[in-house]
């Protein structure tokens, strides 16, 4: 494990080397003409971030306080991420330059195979009048540009750090389901995705979302996976606060990708992982959350009664589990009038529910964070995140009247921030009646 941490850190060097190396011709090609002290202290200034990021990754293996604490492992893999996104943007321009340098170095080779030596100095001559000149390069231009587009996601990605990551929206959402008993007319449910408490450094400003939670008096809450990020043990400093998500019919949870610690390549067996896993059950008992594996509970009210099922996780995309199964979870109550599903990942519905199980009358799902990065106006929305998933934020509905809804997260992972795509508490309204 070791080894291959050391290799995928001298990889992320190499390709941070290159990108430095190419967006420093923007810089270059600006401030050329500047004299020697202003452009030596501007090569200082360039190449000294760099270089202290390459020194704290490979720090991280000899100083572990370094790659044991959180803050700085959260905080450090942003700043690396805008960094380089940021400098990736400059690329482009350069990139844009150089191809056009090419072209023309081209068409001036054809054109000097045709053209007379008088000629050819005319336009060298005029050439080197253009350079020295006051007005500006195309070259130039484009690396002006370019740091412009740079400084563009630096700053949005900066502040979705500083303002986005905590800040708590709440959507309310009305269901109408025709065959609703009129006991559960107007019951409401909470629902919260995607905490991955392992990427938490603030306790104040996640309790702020739990205050809001708490605030809507919901007779039902769900939580629908993503506990953590890897291991049980990045939940036990925020037990206390999600132990206060409290609902007189009950909190209903269940696993997500991210909890089974598939993704933590150095167990020492497979005995450990199962124990971590196992941990993680006794964290939602003891949070007093009624943890759902492929199973169901039949809530009753003045004698009338709904079916809620929660299932483990079910991915259609990349390497992700499937675990669900929603025959088995539900064996037992098909005369159930109304049937509410939890499932982590929305590919479960595209693929399974929606296709199979046309008795589910609304499917609640997390996972994809919203890519915690979009635009939402009205009825608009977009995000990276519906390239990958169809049913990806907000409420869906198909043609039989079954129900999607996919929450944007609670938490963040990656990158510890939001932009456009803020984390979300869901206010459901039942009802029978438009």
């Amino acid at each position: 494990m070791l080894e291959f941490k050391i290799k995928l850190t001298l990889s992320l060097i190499a390709f941070a080397f290159l990108i430095d190396a190419y967006s420093w011709q923007a810089y270059k090609t600006l401030y050329n003409k500047r004299n020697k002290n202003v452009r030596r202290t501007i090569a200082i200034a360039f190449w000294a971030i760099p270089i202290i990021v390459s020194a704290v990754l490979l720090g991280s293996f000899f100083f572990s306080e370094m790659d044991g604490n959180k803050a700085y492992r959260v905080y450090f893999t942003g700043f690396y991420f805008i960094f380089y996104l940021s400098k990736f943007f400059i690329c482009i321009f350069m990139l844009l330059d150089d191809v056009k340098r090419l072209i023309t170095m081209i068409f001036r080779k054809i054109k000097e195979l045709f053209e007379t030596k008088a000629e050819a100095e005319l336009e060298e001559y005029e050439a080197e009048v253009e350079e020295k000149s006051d007005k500006i390069t195309r070259s130039e231009f484009l690396a002006r540009t370019g740091l412009i587009a740079g400084a563009v996601p630096f700053v949005i990605l900066t502040r979705g750090i500083m303002k986005g990551a905590y800040d708590y929206r709440v959507h309310k959402v009305e269901l109408y389901l025709p065959n609703l008993p009129d006991a559960f007319e107007g019951l409401k449910i909470v629902q919260i995705s995607d905490v991955h408490s392992g990427s938490f450094t603030d306790k104040d400003a996640v309790y702020k979302g739990i205050k809001l939670i708490k605030e809507q008096n919901a007779d039902l809450a769900f939580f629908t996976g993503d506990f953590v990020n890897n291991k049980t043990d990045e939940a036990y400093d925020w037990m206390d606060l999600f132990a206060e998500m409290k609902a007189p019919m009950g909190v209903y949870s269940i696993l997500g990708n991210h909890d089974y610690g598939d993704y933590v390549n150095n167990w020492k067996s497979p005995e450990e992982k199962q124990k971590n896993l196992t941990d993680l059950y006794d964290v939602h008992k003891q949070m007093g959350w009624h943890l759902m594996r492929n199973e169901h509970v039949v809530i009753d009210r003045k004698f009338n009664k709904i079916g809620l099922i929660g299932v483990e996780n079910w991915g259609d995309r990349g390497r992700f589990q499937k675990y669900g199964n929603v025959e088995v979870a539900q064996k037992g109550m098909e005369n159930t009038p109304v049937k509410l599903l939890l499932s982590h990942d929305p590919s479960h519905f595209d693929t399974i529910v929606s296709q199979k199980h046309k008795d589910i009358d609304v499917t609640f799902s997390g996972h994809t964070h919203g890519f915690q990065f979009g635009v939402e106006l009205g009825k608009f929305k977009w995000s990276p995140s519906q390239y990958i998933y169809p049913h990806w934020a907000g409420l869906y509905e198909t043609k039989e009247n079954q129900k999607l809804y996919v929450n944007r997260g609670y938490g963040f992972l990656g990158y510890p921030g939001r932009v456009g795509i803020l984390p979300e508490i869901t206010v459901f309204t039942l009802t029978n009646s438009i």
